[in-house]
């Protein structure tokens, strides 16, 4: 995978499902989700590239349990690294609970048509975490990072908000589909995403990253505002 800098000390590691962003303080790094299980060895590699050990994850910070985001949770917990997720969303990262399934009642047809035809992704291996999480805590990277709940997408989905350097990790809350900013698919509750994406939208952001589809580096704000103007 090419990783890419998107500001100094923010990186993008592109999988096919599920992107993972570093962000790094010094010489450590936070982890913004793990991609799916066995990502961990492409994710070291990554990390050897900015002349860091795997060691150096000091966070993985989990935007919601979906096996394309906390699939190699486990993995990088077994590397020191502590892992984080709401607390709503912890059960199931910890293998307590299954996953709801998507509803897709008030969602366009195409939404489902694109959920049938997805490949199956293997099961994320239960991952224990370290630190539950509510709306507005404080993760220590980035000079101070804000937990944002955006449930919808799951109950505990959350984004990650870095007001110092104005980015937002919207997890799937909000995507990308081309050039266009949208509400991320596959909700449990398509009202409460709706809101949630609405919430986002309210942020003084210049970039923001979301789990699938490129980030959107300058102009941010108007680009939620703009997706939340649009849906329905």
């Amino acid at each position: 995978m090419d990783m890419a800098e998107l500001l100094p000390n923010l990186y993008l590691l592109p999988f096919p499902f599920g992107h993972v962003y570093f962000y790094r303080d010094a010489d450590t790094v936070t982890a913004i989700d793990t991609g799916v299980a066995g990502s961990a060895p492409v994710i070291a590699e990554a990390l050897r590239r900015l002349g860091l050990p795997p060691g150096a994850v000091r966070n993985v910070v989990l935007t919601h349990h979906h096996q394309d985001h906390a699939g190699s949770a486990s993995e990088l917990a077994a590397w020191g690294a502590d892992v984080l997720a709401h607390r709503d969303d912890a059960p199931v990262v910890r293998g307590e609970r299954l996953a709801a399934p998507p509803v897709f009642t008030g969602a366009p047809a195409w939404e489902r048509e694109l959920y049938a035809s997805l490949p199956s992704l293997p099961p994320a291996p239960p991952c224990p975490v370290h630190r539950e999480l509510a709306d507005g805590d404080v993760i220590d990277f980035g000079g101070g990072a804000t937990v944002v709940g955006a449930p919808g997408h799951t109950d505990g989905s959350i984004a990650i908000h870095l007001p110092g350097p104005r980015v937002l990790f919207t997890g799937d809350a909000v995507a990308a589909n081309g050039d266009e900013v949208i509400l991320g698919v596959f909700n449990t509750d398509r009202a409460r995403a709706i809101r949630s994406l609405r919430r986002l939208a309210e942020l003084d952001v210049d970039v923001v990253c979301f789990g699938h589809g490129e980030p959107v580096v300058g102009g941010a704000a108007a680009a939620l505002r703009a997706a939340a103007e649009r849906v329905a």
